[in-house]
């Protein structure tokens, strides 16, 4: 049986068509994923995210403990601050893409996938020394995102107050709809956004606030695979999987290579000699690849799809897919099959869409 968010009742009431993911059933659309992908572009949605999990780590060993188990470096990140990286297996393949939040002194919070939840909680518990306490606190805590370079104004007006200061990928901690809640700048559209992690009953007020503001929309999880896919943001299980080391997508970025930590052999070794690497590849017309078509140059099979949409905000179709390293050059002319028709690919530059407003200050 799907496991439910706090929100499903309220989804069902506003027509939502749902579907699963992660192992959820969670909104894919309500008014359609055209009209909800450019009301967040230009305006701002509330999307439901509490299906993701959230794991809290303390004591004095904790930041020890994280450093060794990701990728990214902890040591450096300030009371206040996010960071993403990956989580590895020890032959150095992605278990999971997550952020971590560092609460207080020897106090985080990491932010993982819903359908990689549980098993990264029994591998991150099996890496702990005896003084690090592990918390689960997915099931009692919410997440919403809202989402668009109206945002702010949208949560100032729904809160009556205005809102932190935050920087990109900082966080405070705020109360809101009579409940102590984290808000942070993440975010996984490209556009201004604000990730609110609050208690269940809290989330279902701020969510009936939300969608009865006349600028905000609710949006499903179509909309935010188009906008991220636009972004040229990664999906745990498209772009990143345990078969595959970060160094092939992330080209060294997120990655510490003055620590220790599981897996590093091999991405070491992939940053010194990739075989393949992730590419953004642009149609010129509308027909879409999807994961798991073939890409080629010439006669030879060079590469496949990872994730593949229409790009709403472009007008074209865009794709991003692991191609061998020695064509993997930027403005490389490429074919991809897709039922059986080759379509030209031109790689290009990430993000596909340039024009977000995730750093506006």
């Amino acid at each position: 049986m799907m496991k439910k968010t706090p929100l499903h009742t309220q989804h069902q009431q506003l027509g939502a068509r749902m579907g699963e993911f992660g192992g959820w059933d969670m909104p894919i659309q309500y008014a359609g994923i055209l009209d909800e992908h450019d009301h967040t572009r230009n305006h701002a949605s509330v999307f439901d995210i509490c299906h993701m999990g959230e794991f809290e780590l303390y004591g004095k060993t904790a930041l020890r403990d994280l450093e060794h188990l990701l990728t990214c470096n902890i040591r450096s990140l300030k009371i206040g601050q996010v960071r993403y990286g990956f989580m590895l297996n020890e032959a150095g393949g992605v278990m999971d893409d997550l952020t971590c939040y560092r609460l207080d002194e020897n106090r985080y919070m990491l932010v993982v996938n819903a359908g990689t939840l549980e098993k990264d909680a029994e591998w991150i518990q099996s890496h702990l020394s005896a003084e690090t306490i592990f918390v689960d606190l997915s099931a009692e805590t919410a997440k919403l995102d809202v989402q668009g370079p109206e945002s702010r104004d949208v949560l100032e007006e729904v809160f009556g107050c205005t809102l932190p200061e935050l920087e990109y990928f900082r966080f405070k901690e705020f109360h809101a709809c009579e409940a102590s809640t984290i808000i942070s700048r993440t975010g996984y559209t490209g556009e201004l956004g604000y990730e609110i992690y609050l208690p269940n009953d809290a989330a279902i007020r701020l969510w009936e606030k939300l969608v009865a503001h006349p600028y905000c929309e609710p949006a499903g999880l179509g909309a935010r695979d188009t906008l991220r896919l636009e972004m040229g943001y990664a999906l745990y299980g498209h772009e990143l999987n345990e078969e595959r080391s970060p160094s092939e997508m992330t080209r060294g970025l997120f990655i510490d290579r003055n620590k220790q930590y599981i897996g590093k052999q091999r991405v070491m070794q992939d940053l010194g000699e990739p075989q393949n690497l992730l590419v953004g590849l642009r149609f010129q017309s509308k027909r879409a690849a999807r994961e798991g078509d073939k890409v080629f140059s010439g006669d030879r099979e060079i590469g496949v799809v990872t994730s593949g949409s229409l790009a709403p905000s472009l007008g074209v179709a865009v794709a991003m897919g692991y191609v061998e390293h020695a064509f993997s050059r930027v403005g490389k002319e490429l074919e991809v099959e897709i039922r059986g028709r080759r379509f030209p690919a031109e790689i290009v530059d990430l993000p596909f869409y340039k024009k977000g407003t995730a750093r506006v200050s």
